[in-house]
């Protein structure tokens, strides 16, 4: 089984977020090292940060592209429930239809005599 967009998101974001623990401890080792070691030292540690960093954007950026695809699949999910439930409806309706009418009738009725009365509140 593929894996979905949500899948793919959620891995993103967790490694966005690996690679920003990973720059975040490489800042520390280069702080306290710039301490006691020269300026090479400092050099390495800030071409770790840059190089976590620059993986963590593209983790994100990543994980913001399968957002998009995680939000298409939600959305035909819900499509294709609604359709659903219309096609429902429509065989409700051609197998009772006498029913169908009366009951869309009463709640047209129901539903007026709610806002008359809701109007006169005012």
């Amino acid at each position: 089984m593929n894996p979905t967009h949500t899948d793919n998101l959620k891995t993103n974001l967790g490694q966005a977020t690996d690679h920003l623990k990973q720059a975040a401890g490489h800042a520390s080792e280069a702080v306290r090292g710039a301490a006691s070691v020269a300026g090479d030292e400092m050099r390495l540690g800030k071409a770790q940060v840059k190089s976590n960093l620059a993986d963590s954007a593209l983790s994100g950026i990543a994980a913001l592209e399968e957002g998009a695809g995680a939000a298409r699949e939600q959305v035909d999910q819900l499509m294709d429930k609604g359709r659903d439930l219309v096609d429902s409806a429509a065989d409700l309706i051609r197998e009772r239809p006498i029913a169908s009418f009366g009951v869309a009738f009463a709640a047209g009725w129901i539903i007026a005599k709610l806002a008359r009365s809701g109007g006169g509140d005012r």
